[in-house]
């Protein structure tokens, strides 16, 4: 006979080394008192499932323990929020009665996704990989339901996760709370954010009862390494989501441009260039080291130097830059029409987008 079992999950990460925002814990347990002339104790059993592939925590541990000494059984212990007793970060966690992971099995999980394969090949996103793959692209992914009203993202939370709709739809929320757009079955969202390492830039509410996969940084970095297919699906969505935004005209660029990093940051301006298949030299002057140039081919990068730096790492190091003015030329020199590409862009973008984030400091307790 199994203990009930309750869910907490990260609300808040102030740099905690082990644990990422919206981890979820899962928690049960007993706690039996015992008095009698000669003593006072315990008898204690706690069980704590930890987010696969994540270390154990001691102190973390103790402080789940301890709530369900407080409250003898797990299924006991009312909606709460609880703070970790913290080392050199901290977390805070949630425990909601309306928790919508779907902690199933891995065979139920399965059986389950099992079920929705026919839906889900035909969705984009899985039209990009070989029938034979999808099963394993789809185990990297976790099942999450919602009921009407539920916000799945709030617009200034961390990113870190990309989501597919599987059945339902969702409104997209301004500022205001007012719905400027809607997403059904098969489409998805949080991918500029999680690619970008930017919070999230809308906020996400339930329009109806639905089921949603979603997949984290890790295992999407994962997916994308395997499969380069997807790659050049998130190339084309990127392109598509900044076109709608008008952070930059396509048609400026057939001309020629000139701008500021400081209103078009480096990612969106090389996803621009790249997407609509530009060919010519972009320089960019009032660096902190310089000058740099970087030359397209129908939108592939082909030569990057930064100051001394050249190929790839000049492309890293510039989207650290957040100021300088940039002009777009087009053409290019007829040798460079032989010119290998220096990496296939959007793994070159995820790259640099990871090196941002390893490198940012950390906050201070």
């Amino acid at each position: 006979m199994g203990f009930p079992k309750i869910v907490f999950r990260i609300v808040e990460n102030r740099s905690c080394p082990l644990y990422q925002y919206n981890d979820v814990f899962e928690l049960s347990g007993i706690a039996i008192p015992i008095s009698n002339e000669s003593e006072n104790s315990i008898i204690t059993t706690s069980i704590i499932k930890y987010p696969l592939g994540k270390r154990v925590c001691k102190i973390l541990n103790g402080d789940l323990s301890r709530i369900v000494i407080q409250y003898e059984r797990g299924d006991k212990i009312p909606v709460c929020m609880i703070g970790c007793s913290g080392c050199t970060g901290s977390i805070k966690l949630e425990h909601s009665k309306d928790d919508h992971l779907v902690r199933n099995d891995d065979s139920s999980l399965a059986d389950e996704l099992g079920s929705m394969m026919h839906l889900l090949s035909s969705f984009s996103f899985f039209k990009n990989i070989e029938e034979k793959h999808i099963n394993t692209v789809i185990s990297y992914f976790k099942l999450m339901k919602f009921k009407t009203g539920d916000i799945v993202i709030r617009k200034g939370d961390p990113g870190g996760r990309f989501y597919i709709i599987v059945t339902g739809s969702v409104n997209v929320l301004n500022d205001a709370g007012i719905i400027i757009s809607n997403l059904d079955k098969g489409e998805v969202f949080g991918e500029m954010s999680l690619i970008c390492n930017d919070k999230v830039n809308a906020t996400i509410q339930v329009k109806e009862p639905s089921s949603i996969l979603y997949i984290d940084q890790p295992n999407f970095q994962k997916i994308l390494d395997i499969y380069p297919a997807i790659q050049l699906y998130f190339s084309r969505l990127m392109a598509e989501r900044l076109n709608k935004s008008n952070k930059i005209r396509a048609e400026d660029l057939s001309s020629g441009m000139t701008g500021n990093l400081a209103e078009i940051p480096a990612e969106a301006l090389f996803q621009t260039l790249n997407m609509n298949a530009k060919t010519g030299i972009l320089t960019i002057t009032d660096l902190s080291r310089g000058t740099a140039r970087f030359s397209f081919r129908q939108g592939a990068l082909i030569k990057a130097k930064y100051a001394d730096i050249t190929g790839d790492l000049a492309f890293y190091q510039i989207l650290k830059e957040k100021s300088g003015r940039f002009r777009f030329t087009p053409g290019i020199a007829p040798e460079d029409f032989s010119t290998p590409e220096i990496g296939f862009f959007m793994k070159l973008l995820m790259e640099g987008m990871r090196r941002m984030d390893e490198g940012k400091p950390q906050k201070s307790n």
